[in-house]
């Protein structure tokens, strides 16, 4: 494969750190968090250790690049923009603030968890220029295991903070992916 994919890849997970460089480390005390969604952030993390992974005979068409870095851009954006709407409450453990708000506007009025659903289109991006077809299908599944687990560990938090308001907002809008609202 020429270096051109490889350096796009490259370009857009820069892109993707930066949104959670730049503005600095998380600000506040929490007061409460779900130790158990660690498990689901190092299901996440092999998930997309498989999708990096190096497999020979990879070979990547010009209409597949122009997909995984369109999803890929439009991941990183999104990301960004959630990252925006969540301000000092972004973690990357299942934490709640002792002034934490439930933030249902901008991505999250349309999913729940939109900085998950950009992982999944990095770890698609990923997966797309450097996997195998069964390794990336692999790799889809084992982040999306870890990604329910961080989900429903989450979304415990947010209800037994904000009971019925969290309750309706959670039968409205869905977890991470749009019309679908978990494995179950």
């Amino acid at each position: 494969m020429p270096a051109s994919p490889y350096l796009l890849l490259i370009l857009v997970w820069v892109g993707w750190v930066l949104t959670f460089l730049i503005s600095g480390r998380p600000r506040g005390r929490t007061v409460v968090s779900a130790p158990r969604a660690k498990w689901g952030l190092v299901l996440q993390g092999l998930g997309f250790g498989l999708a990096w992974a190096r497999q020979p005979s990879v070979t990547v068409g010009g209409a597949t690049l122009v997909l995984a870095l369109g999803i890929g851009v439009a991941s990183a954006l999104c990301a960004s923009y959630a990252k925006r709407y969540l301000g000092k409450q972004w973690r990357i453990h299942a934490a709640l603030l002792a002034d934490h708000d439930l933030v249902m506007s901008g991505p999250y009025s349309v999913i729940r968890h939109p900085i998950y659903a950009a992982m999944g289109g990095m770890l698609l991006m990923t997966g797309l220029i450097l996997a195998r077809w069964e390794v990336l299908i692999a790799a889809i599944a084992v982040f999306l295991v870890g990604t329910e687990i961080r989900v429903r560990a989450e979304d415990r938090l947010l209800e037994d903070r904000f009971g019925d308001a969290f309750r309706e907002y959670k039968r409205r809008v869905r977890a991470y992916i749009p019309f679908i609202r978990s494995l179950r």
